[in-house]
């Protein structure tokens, strides 16, 4: 399961203590992903998160003019680490709902990974050299479609590579005991027990030579020059910048933003973000309000019943994504060609109205981890987005600016809704966001880090609940 792969390489990444190392999040990249290889980002509609890295079937030597062979100094570190962890958790309580119930559980995890790998970088000489060389004239057709979507480019600089082809390993199980009492107006009275044991048993085998983590630096093409970003590794400069000038006469003529090339709109969109601070900037996130109800009522049932199950399936929603943004309403298989053929009847508002709100959500839930995915079809079930909603603003706003681990006590008021299963769902998506939960305490501990993901968890939790209106 990706998801067990992903909390490994996260752990590793922490232990080896590299900031601008990157964990792969899922085996398949990790056997795509090798040095000089190719990564694409797109921009997200959103200042607070970012979409993630998608690694491509292209190399930095297939774009440029043939040469000598690439000076292959790199330097090699390698080392071990082993992760054995074990948690045990009991919990008790009691509901009262039209029957007594009183339960009592015990859980218990073992999870255990033993990797050898090396950390593989490359010299400052060897980008030099090949700095030496072009791009062919014309321009590769691969760099044309990147020009034209507005993508940003990326090539791997260093890589964390397995030596082993270690096991990972994933054990649960869960007792859990109860008594309860039915009340008298039920056609059966009386009391009972009931006891239950579940085990879980997972694995997954990491082939030899698979990435673990990477570095990148972002590429930038001129003419038929090219650089490296080597020194700032945050995403404000452009992998093909615009000219300036031709900015400057567009918006000297008055031209309106909806006339803007898209580069342009772009440019100027990421210039005006930047103006604003944290504290404005999360009132921005709280306020805006994405106009999922400029739907129509039809179309937002169509949506949000559409969207459940494709939760857990990011090539379906990034293909879906794809269209949208094309503006294209091509074949699709599944869920995703009902929402584009419903959009295509949905004539009420300009294509762009309906699209946005549509895209907003999925580049929200490209962000969020795959078990998140799991437990928002949960949510969506059981219809407790809005209390999920509130309770993530509330976490947000006074820990935006945190810049420490910083404790905190969630409202008692806000978890109410939030009792039983629906309590423990929430707890899951808070605790997948780098929030260390407790089922039994409302206290938690604020970490930086989690501000991305439960940013993209507020969004996805605010157009979803809005859809669930209808």
């Amino acid at each position: 399961m990706p998801s067990m792969f992903e909390r490994t390489t996260k752990k590793l990444v922490k232990e080896i203590g590299d900031g601008e190392l990157r964990p792969v999040k899922c085996l398949l990249s990790a056997t795509k992903i090798h040095r000089f290889s190719l990564i694409q980002r797109k921009k997200a509609r959103s200042l607070f998160w970012q979409l993630p890295d998608e690694p491509l079937d292209v190399s930095l030597m297939h774009i440029l003019e043939p040469g000598s062979s690439v000076p292959d100094a790199a330097v090699e570190v390698s080392a071990v680490f082993s992760d054995i962890e074990v948690r045990k958790q009991q919990a008790a309580g009691s509901v009262n709902a039209g029957a007594e119930a009183g339960l009592s559980g015990e859980t218990a995890s073992c999870r255990g990974s033993s990797l050898e790998y090396q950390i593989v970088s490359t010299p400052h000489e060897t980008w030099a050299e090949l700095q030496k060389r072009k791009l062919p004239d014309p321009e590769p057709y691969f760099l044309k479609q990147c020009r034209e979507a507005g993508l940003n480019l990326y090539v791997v600089t260093d890589t964390v590579e397995l030596l082993n082809s270690p096991v990972l390993q994933d054990l649960s199980s869960k007792k859990i005991l109860g008594k309860f009492s039915l009340p008298l107006d039920i056609l059966v009275k009386g009391e009972g027990q009931a006891e239950g044991i579940k085990v879980r048993e997972k694995q997954l085998t990491v082939p030899k030579g698979s990435v673990l983590a990477y570095k990148r630096k972002q590429l930038v093409f001129y003419r038929r020059g090219w650089v490296i970003h080597h020194i700032a590794d945050d995403d404000k400069q452009e992998t093909f910048p615009a000219d300036f000038q031709l900015l400057q006469e567009e918006v000297s003529q008055n031209v309106k933003a909806a006339e803007l090339s898209k580069d342009m709109q772009n440019i100027v969109f990421s210039n005006l973000l930047a103006m604003l601070g944290d504290r404005e900037a999360l009132q921005d996130l709280m306020d805006t309000k994405v106009e999922a109800t400029k739907l129509s009522k039809g179309m937002q049932n169509v949506v949000f019943s559409n969207i459940l199950p494709m939760l857990g399936d990011h090539e379906a929603l990034q293909d879906l994504m794809d269209m949208l943004e094309k503006e294209s309403f091509g074949h699709l298989d599944g869920p995703g060609s009902t929402i584009l053929t419903e959009l295509q009847k949905d004539s009420c508002y300009p294509a762009v109205v309906l699209i946005c709100p549509i895209l907003y959500l999925l580049e929200a839930l490209m962000v969020l981890s795959d078990i998140q995915h799991v437990l928002l079809a949960q949510s969506m079930e059981k219809r407790i987005l809005l209390p999920q909603r509130d309770l993530v603003r509330s976490i947000l706003e006074p820990n935006f600016n945190c810049s420490e681990n910083t404790p905190f006590t969630l409202q008692p008021e806000l978890l109410a809704p939030l009792q039983g299963e629906g309590l423990a769902i929430t707890y899951g998506l808070l605790d997948e966001c780098g929030l260390k939960m407790e089922v039994n305490t409302t206290r938690s501990t604020w970490d930086p880090e989690a501000k991305e993901p439960l940013s993209a968890l507020y969004g996805a939790l605010s157009v979803l609940s809005q859809l669930a209106e209808a």
